[in-house]
């Protein structure tokens, strides 16, 4: 309400009151829209202000990380990989990282050497999320070719503590797919991982090679990094493999580890369906034998196992049995931002899976703004969409309820009518 209004009311005068004119009123609009226009600009300015800070922030804890990668104390050196581990694992730093990778090299290299144990496994995994962030140039194969030979050495030091071997070779494998620049030491480290898993193979007596599990955990890790690098192989490196590895890794099947069955029965789909892509006709001689003991496998009852053992077996050889029966591949669609993919063969889920390993949760962010991830999947370039679009494609809370109690209300109907016995037989023909 006017001012002169007030007082007159307050007051009990009556004096002549001119009228609040259109123009009075447009005045007032300009003023109040541009009072608003004023506030809408300094809480943009705030906002890139405040980003700005919180990235400045962000980056000077990440240096301060590098800096404490060369501290006296592991258990700082130790606290401090971890730190540019989850860094790298949740968020694309690719210009941060290129001006230090020198920096961040040399640390790994002098906490794999000087490390032990679990610092030497924080150190080989932050270098594979370094290569992965650096994608596949000049940049992360000078970083390979520094740490290449230190990887290599612990992997073949049986003295060396076990844990950190299985973190080389699951670096050696996924580095050797990012940033190795000849097919020809790919095949190489493949040899070296071999010379390690083969060792579970049945002895040419028939008896069972017996390892305690950390054993059995490392070479279980070199099969699937060598299943990794079998996926950029060469149609003539893939024959020999055939013939070399096929009629022997049927026999890791009857392992007593749980992850090891899995690992070799997953692998064996991999070789079929390379197999397979060479030669359509393509027939395992002992195809019987090796589909009676993948449908055990996939319909595994013993007792003495564990619950969620036999529930995880079953799953896995249940796709692996159709696999080498019928090439065929059960389809996993993979959802991240507005975009999603498809996991539709073998090939593509060992890669998948092993990139997931070690960026873990934040895997859907690296396949929407990872550039070398999205090369690898195919996807192209990254979309740039803006926070407007992206919350248009969200359904409202509201909207989600009714969807879901839809659903519930259907599968109940479904449900209660399969279970009546009052409902006529003809009614389901």
């Amino acid at each position: 309400m006017p001012r002169s209004k007030k007082r007159n009311n307050r007051g009990g005068q009556h004096r002549g009151v001119q009228p609040f004119s259109d123009e009075d009123a447009s005045i007032e609009t300009l003023s109040h829209c541009s009072s608003l226009s004023d506030a809408a600009s300094v809480a943009e300015e705030v906002g890139d202000v405040s980003e700005d800070a919180a990235q400045e922030d962000f980056e000077y804890k990440l240096k301060g990380y590098i800096d404490s990668t060369l501290d006296k104390s592991a258990k700082t050196r130790h606290s401090a990989l971890d730190g540019l581990k989850t860094a790298m694992a949740s968020k694309m730093l690719y210009e941060f990282l290129l001006e230090r990778r020198i920096t961040i090299t040399d640390s790994i290299e002098r906490c794999l050497k000087k490390g032990k144990g679990d610092e030497q496994r924080a150190a080989a995994t932050l270098a594979c999320l370094l290569c992965i962030q650096l994608g596949s140039g000049i940049e992360s194969e000078e970083v390979f070719k520094t740490l290449k030979p230190i990887f290599m050495n612990i992997l073949a030091d049986r003295t060396a503590n076990i844990q950190a071997r299985q973190a080389c070779a699951t670096s050696l494998g996924v580095c050797s797919l990012v940033a190795e620049d000849d097919i020809l030491d790919v095949y190489a480290t493949m040899e070296c991982f071999e010379s390690l898993f083969a060792k579970s193979y049945t002895k040419e007596d028939g008896t069972q090679s017996v390892f305690n599990a950390q054993t059995t955990a490392l070479h279980i890790s070199a099969l699937l990094a060598w299943a990794l690098l079998l996926t950029i192989c060469s149609n003539t490196e893939v024959k020999k493999i055939l013939k070399k590895h096929l009629p022997r890794l049927p026999s890791l099947l009857e392992s007593d580890d749980v992850n090891m069955r899995i690992a070799a029965g997953e692998t064996i789909a991999l070789i079929f369906e390379l197999a397979r892509d060479l030669d359509a006709e393509f027939e395992y001689e002992d195809l019987e034998s090796l589909c009676a003991n993948l449908n055990a496998l996939a319909t595994d009852g013993n007792k003495h196992r564990a619950k969620n053992d036999k529930r995880k077996q079953r799953s896995v050889f249940r796709d692996v049995l159709k696999a080498v029966e019928e090439g065929d591949f059960q389809t996993e669609t993979i959802r991240f931002a507005s975009e999603r993919m498809y996991i539709d063969c073998w090939v593509k889920k060992r890669t998948y899976d092993a990139f997931r390993e070690l960026v873990g949760s934040g895997m859907n962010y690296h396949l929407q703004a990872n550039e070398f991830i999205r090369n690898v999947f195919e996807l192209g370039a990254p979309l740039v969409v803006d926070s407007a679009a992206l919350k248009a494609m969200k359904i409202s809370r509201f909207e989600r309820h009714l969807y879901n109690a839809a659903a519930f209300k259907a599968r109940t109907k479904a449900r209660s009518k399969f279970r009546d016995k009052r409902v006529d037989v003809g009614e389901f023909i």
